[in-house]
């Protein structure tokens, strides 16, 4: 039997801003209907983040996600999957709220606290239409993403208690170990699923060797009892994706982590990517994972469990 593989689309995220891309979704429509698209070409998951209608600012008020959960529900049993990590300027609390109110089947959680450089970006973009966007990118020069121990425990334990199970992103190859950590507390358990980030300015990069490290690293702490994926940032995106399906993973896509389909070509979609990267996976003679093969494979609570 061929393997499944999960494809994860991660939306909009709050990485890029609106000026760098006419197509980003910023509106709970336009979230809605790329997370809809995605599923349709062939996402099992949606990662989603919300953002502020009218400049595009990320934003985590379930007032906004409440606009587009369920109109994704409706539409598809794509697994939705909410973000932990929101924006690197907002507290744990409000970073929380979604995953708190929502009870998704999947939340992300970043396994550590880091350097998380975005403002290389302002040597390509010089043009911002609203005035968060520079000193946002700007900031990252002297801004931490925190989460400390006591913030991963917090929420590890307050989503559990919903049967929400974790998109654990791991940055670097400490954050592999922080991971084992939690398991050896009891506080995640098998199955769980890996997304090693790779080409974050603060992580570890994009070489082929460091994704080989990533997956040796993952396979002596973890042995059979996780998950691979690989999260790769911009122009890395498909050829890591690549590197990682015939290791053995599963990858993530979406205009969160790329802007881009293709060398100077901007996606028009989410679903952009995920036709391109379905087409690498198909041509590798693998088989990509339904919703329903992603909560097997996950062991994930079922979309009839979540809160909205």
């Amino acid at each position: 039997m061929a393997r499944k593989v999960i494809i994860t689309c991660a939306v909009t995220g709050a990485i890029h801003t609106p000026s760098m891309s006419p197509y980003l979704p910023i509106t709970p429509e336009e979230i809605a209907q790329a997370a809809i698209g995605a599923a349709e070409a062939g996402a099992a998951i949606v990662h989603l983040h919300a953002r502020n209608p009218v400049d595009g600012s990320p934003s985590q008020d379930p007032a906004l996600f409440r606009q587009f959960l369920p109109r994704i529900k409706a539409a598809s049993d794509v697994v939705v999957n909410l973000t932990t990590g929101g924006a690197p300027t907002m507290t744990l609390e409000d970073r929380l709220r979604p995953a708190h109110e929502f009870s998704p089947e999947v939340a992300s959680l970043n396994m550590g606290s880091m350097n998380f450089g975005l403002y290389p970006m302002l040597g390509r973009f010089k043009a911002f239409k609203h005035a968060w966007e520079e000193p946002y990118l700007a900031g990252s020069h002297d801004r931490i993403f925190k989460n400390t121990f006591s913030d991963i425990a917090h929420i590890l334990q307050s989503c559990s208690d919903n049967g929400t199970r974790f998109e654990i992103e791991c940055y670097d190859i400490g954050h592999l170990y922080t991971a084992a950590h939690f398991i050896d507390r009891g506080l995640i358990k098998p199955p769980f699923l890996i997304q090693s980030v790779f080409g974050i300015l603060g992580g570890i990069g994009a070489h082929p060797e460091d994704v080989l490290h990533m997956r040796r690293t993952a396979d002596r702490l973890f042995g059979d009892a996780y998950q691979w994926s690989v999260l790769p940032a911009g122009r890395n995106q498909m050829s890591i994706g690549a590197q990682a399906a015939a290791m053995g993973g599963h990858v993530r896509v979406g205009l969160e982590d790329s802007l881009w389909d293709g060398p100077g070509e901007l996606a028009r979609t989410n679903a952009d990517q995920v036709r391109r990267v379905r087409g690498i996976l198909e041509g590798l003679s693998l088989t990509v994972a339904t919703p329903a093969d992603a909560r097997e494979i996950l062991q994930l609570k079922g979309g009839a469990n979540v809160a909205f």
